[in-house]
């Protein structure tokens, strides 16, 4: 047998808000049709304006994922959280999260990999378990977006795409001796490239500069919104999840037609249609999209994925599932799982 890792319970949480792409056009110039035609996205969720933070739907998420495991947080023995939008600039959204959750002492990691964070953060869980350096680690993806965005028609290109919402699971060590059937973690296949970072960024605040961390007319500029090249997205997002997800298919020795179902990262329904016909996935059934209904919430976009699926009875143990992202940085990521 061989020690490997599963996941052994999934769980989401959005805020009760629903803001419709009807509600957007009370903020800037847009239209239901505008949204749809460009994204897929007929609605997201957002905290109320209030002091909700992104620990805080992380708590949410993680308690679901623990009961759905049959654990309490005193068998969890690794904390990782994956968020773009932190509580704080720091200490960690882990270190707040793992207060609120009262697990004083394990350890506490961020991962700070955007929209392919939870990708990264399940390899790492991964890595750890198999390194028996833990035995159950509860991954968190969370994001607040609604906070730190430019709702106006000016900023209309990337806050009509995004929702708030965390998901999480709870990975857990195995002995596998069959791998055909037993759930596990094949492998987790990670890549980037920073000569793209600022195709999708957010400019400061940053100590690039001095002697404040931002100059004079940092807000005049709107310097902390983020800011997209869409069309270098688009591009490279198209390209990159369809290698990713056939560089774990063929780490394992498996084929596109393998796949019982498929979590892309949920961006634009157009990037997850370009990369299904680019791998040649010939029944729509197999890939699972909740960017209609939940917007991209980056980090947290493959965990609700996986919570959603359960629940509609598109995930049942034993199928094999590809889970791919893409991101800023630019990240890409992915990994092969048996469920």
């Amino acid at each position: 047998m061989t020690r490997r890792t599963r996941v052994l319970g999934v769980g989401s949480f959005v805020p009760d808000r629903i803001v419709t792409n009807d509600d957007l056009t009370q903020w800037m110039d847009t239209s239901d049709e505008w949204i749809r035609t460009r994204s897929g996205i007929e609605q997201r969720h957002w905290v109320e304006p209030d002091d909700t933070t992104t620990s805080d739907l992380g708590l949410e998420a993680a308690n679901r994922a623990l009961d759905a495991a049959g654990l309490s947080i005193d068998d969890i023995d690794m904390l990782i959280v994956a968020t773009l939008s932190p509580d704080h600039e720091f200490p960690g959204t882990a270190c707040f999260l793992q207060a609120k959750l009262g697990c004083p002492g394990i350890p506490a990691i961020d991962v700070r990999q955007q929209c392919s964070g939870f990708v990264y953060g399940m390899a790492q869980a991964d890595m750890f378990v198999r390194g028996a350096m833990a035995d159950t680690v509860l991954l968190v993806g969370a994001e607040i977006h609604s906070k730190a965005m430019d709702i106006s028609t000016e900023g209309r290109d990337i806050s009509v795409l995004f929702g708030d919402g965390a998901g999480a699971a709870v990975l857990q060590a195995v002995d596998v001796d069959d791998p055909s059937t037993q759930a596990h973690i094949y492998s987790s296949h990670l890549h980037a490239d920073g000569n793209y970072a600022k195709e999708l960024w957010i400019e400061g605040p940053s100590s690039t500069y001095s002697p404040n961390r931002w100059d004079n007319d940092f807000l005049e500029r709107g310097a902390q919104w983020p800011k997209m090249n869409g069309k270098t997205v688009f591009k490279h997002a198209v390209t990159r999840m369809p290698e990713v997800a056939l560089e774990a298919l063929e780490a394992n020795d498996f084929a596109v037609a393998d796949v019982d179902l498929w979590i892309f990262h949920q961006a634009n329904m157009r990037i997850n249609y370009f990369a299904a016909k680019k791998l040649g996935i010939d029944d729509d059934d197999k890939v699972f999209n909740t960017i209609q209904r939940f917007g991209n919430t980056t980090a947290a976009t493959i965990p609700i994925g996986l919570d959603e699926a359960l629940k509609a009875g598109r995930l049942e143990p034993g199928m094999l599932v590809c889970i791919a992202a893409f991101g800023s940085g630019f990240t890409w990521a992915s990994s092969l799982l048996r469920w």
